[in-house]
């Protein structure tokens, strides 16, 4: 009798996980499956052939084993190095801005209703496509722009900077731009949930505003962090509309590379770029998700 009942009472919830399930199954697992399984298809100038080929895998890290004539790395390597620089750099600058965005919301904005229009006012720029903001810089960072403009006008320089636009920095500039409300929510979040008292606590202890953030606040929003660190590295790592409008289509990245393999229609060698690509992301996510539990988030 118990194993019935105990069985008519799980059934129900199988059938409420079963939409989701489906759900999670088509639009994730199925194209997942399907890029692993064409990364091992071969192709030519005219169409692919299924079938099962380490070609793909092989043609990506040929030549990888030792450095060119010049010195260098090998075409793959010097894009991921390249990819993961723009990651650390975009990482670390939405860190900083995310994190004084956020404590500055949380701690010293007391109106909610203050709170609520500041934190609105942060998703405007949400309001438009990225493609549009991205664009929106070229007039203020171009070589007539109006940063140039100035600083020819003022005498401190006597030519126009270059650097500015279609540069590294142009690039970082955008992503940071368009990917630091992905670090504010998560760590707003997590600030938004520390008690009060806990910081009351801390200064009634003799403890100044500083050791105050750094052992209390801050190991209290390790969970936002980590999350926001998430979200920010995957859209970064992937990405190469950003790289390719705000680069000038000069700086190479792995999404880049894939998106040109696809556009010549060679899609076994791009989904191959692909898993490599994804295998690498989740590494990096596996690491990030050793330090905090961030189930306790979601």
């Amino acid at each position: 009798m118990s194993v019935t009942n105990t069985a008519s009472k799980t059934l129900p919830a199988w059938w409420q996980a079963a939409p989701f399930t489906a759900v999670f199954a088509v639009f994730f697992l199925v194209p997942l499956a399907l890029v692993l399984m064409v990364s091992f298809w071969n192709f030519n100038e005219y169409e692919l052939i299924p079938g099962f080929t380490l070609r793909n895998y092989l043609s990506i890290f040929e030549g990888c084993s030792h450095l060119t004539a010049n010195g260098d790395l090998c075409v793959t390597l010097s894009t991921y190095l390249s990819t993961l620089k723009f990651c650390l750099l975009v990482w670390g600058i939405t860190l900083v801005l995310g994190f004084a965005v956020a404590y500055f919301l949380a701690f010293h904005v007391r109106s909610a209703g203050v709170q609520t229009a500041l934190f609105v006012l942060c998703t405007v720029p949400f309001w438009t496509s990225n493609v549009i903001r991205m664009i929106s810089w070229v007039p203020l960072l171009g070589r007539n722009g109006l940063i140039n403009q100035g600083l020819v006008g003022s005498g401190i320089v006597d030519q126009p900077v270059e650097w500015l636009l279609f540069s590294d920095f142009s690039v970082v500039l955008a992503f940071v731009h368009l990917y630091t409300m992905f670090m504010i929510v998560p760590i707003f979040n997590s600030m938004m949930r520390i008690d009060r008292s806990l910081l009351e606590a801390a200064s009634d202890g003799g403890a100044s505003g500083w050791q105050t953030l750094w052992n209390v606040i801050v190991p209290l929003c390790k969970t936002g962090i980590i999350i926001g660190s998430i979200f920010v590295i995957t859209i970064v790592m992937g990405d190469f509309v950003t790289i390719g409008v705000m680069g000038g289509q000069q700086i190479a990245s792995v999404g880049k590379i894939i998106q040109v393999q696809t556009s010549y229609l060679q899609f076994p060698l791009a989904a191959a770029n692909a898993v490599i690509l994804l295998a690498v992301v989740l590494m990096i996510i596996w690491g990030l998700t050793r330090l905090v539990d961030i189930r306790r988030e979601l």
